[in-house]
């Protein structure tokens, strides 16, 4: 019920009445409670979704976990707050989660008239639509008239009417609020296409009753950079939100994993010594509020971006998503960390 009277209270903002910035030390209010609220999306395959037992796994997941292993040096100091798309800007904005990790894009107003702060972008993404095989289409293009699933709320369903407009198509948005409400209609048949973000196609192209049934077309749309949000205000826990991120790219550059993490902090290289917060005399945790060891215990919890990655979404997961513009900068990729120093 509390947390339906702060959607309540807080819904004001975000339809542009004010925003809320953050009002005292995010960092000092998560050592005070011992956890990181963290919220995530209601279940998305691969990027935060709970099991039977309710424990949550995912990409998104893990960034809350890094976040709570860079505070507590212990990723299970954590919570997680589901929201819908309409609920997760009040969520943030009121203060009932410390963080925003769910997929969510970074948009000037969001980052300016709702009073968030966006800066590492953890997946570069793009809108794509999703078919069956039986509709016989094989581009975006020849969706003239069809029905099209799509969540409320979101920075999809804008850029769904500028693509049909643009191109001069005809379309039905068949809109739900809730993820699960537009997956059902969708697997029932109530639309001919499915449209968000391509890295959630495929996590839902899974929990589809027939997904060999279904092909993801070969257009994006749009440009989709996600990364977690928190609220103006608080310059402390956006670094330290941010430098997870960093760390976690910065680790994989440096070849630094889970495996090895303890051994690497012998390396020769002052670099790495620097980043793992052996150098001496080393601030490089302290300035952040934090313990030089911060960049060890987010590897220690998850692993580097890579492992990260390949686990919930790549090569190693049912999903099976190429690395593309989230390959290392000096991979093909765009991912790039600031220099640790």
């Amino acid at each position: 019920m509390a947390r339906r009277i702060l959607t309540a209270l807080f819904g004001a903002a975000v339809m542009g009445i004010g925003a809320h910035a953050a009002s005292a030390a995010t960092l000092d209010d998560v050592k005070a409670k011992g956890f990181v609220q963290c919220g995530v999306n209601t279940g998305l395959a691969g990027f935060a979704a709970p099991d039977a037992s309710g424990n949550w796994s995912g990409f998104d997941v893990d960034y809350c976990k890094a976040i709570a292993a860079a505070v507590f040096g212990d990723a299970t100091k954590v919570k997680y707050t589901p929201t819908s798309a309409k609920e997760r800007f009040p969520a943030l904005q009121s203060g009932e989660v410390d963080v925003l990790a769910r997929n969510t894009t970074w948009t000037i107003n969001r980052d300016t008239a709702l009073g968030f702060n966006f800066r590492p972008v953890n997946y570069y993404d793009g809108q794509g639509f999703m078919v069956r095989k039986g509709l016989n289409v094989k581009s975006a293009l020849e969706l003239s008239g069809a029905a099209v699933c799509v969540q409320t709320g979101t920075t999809t369903e804008l850029n769904l009417a500028d693509y049909f407009k643009t191109n001069n198509l005809q379309y039905n948005p068949v809109v739900f609020e809730k993820l699960e409400e537009v997956n059902a209609a969708y697997d029932a048949g109530r639309c001919d296409v499915y449209t968000t973000d391509q890295s959630g196609l495929y996590s839902l192209r899974l929990t589809l009753s027939k997904p060999d049934d279904h092909m993801i077309l070969p257009e994006i749309i749009s440009k989709e950079p996600l990364g977690p949000a928190v609220r103006q205000g608080d310059d402390q826990w956006y670094d330290i939100v941010s430098w997870v991120h960093f760390a976690l790219v910065q680790a994989e550059e440096f070849g630094v994993t889970q495996g090895n993490v303890e051994e690497m902090k012998k390396s020769a290289n002052p670099d790495v010594q620097r980043f793992l917060g052996v150098e001496a005399d080393s601030k490089i945790g302290t300035d952040l509020g934090l313990t030089n060891e911060w960049a060890v215990n987010i590897i220690k919890a998850v692993g580097n971006y890579g492992e990260v990655f390949d686990r919930n979404i790549g090569a190693g997961s049912p999903l099976k998503i190429e690395r593309g513009l989230n390959a290392l900068w000096n991979k093909g990729g765009i991912q790039y960390a600031p220099p640790v120093r």
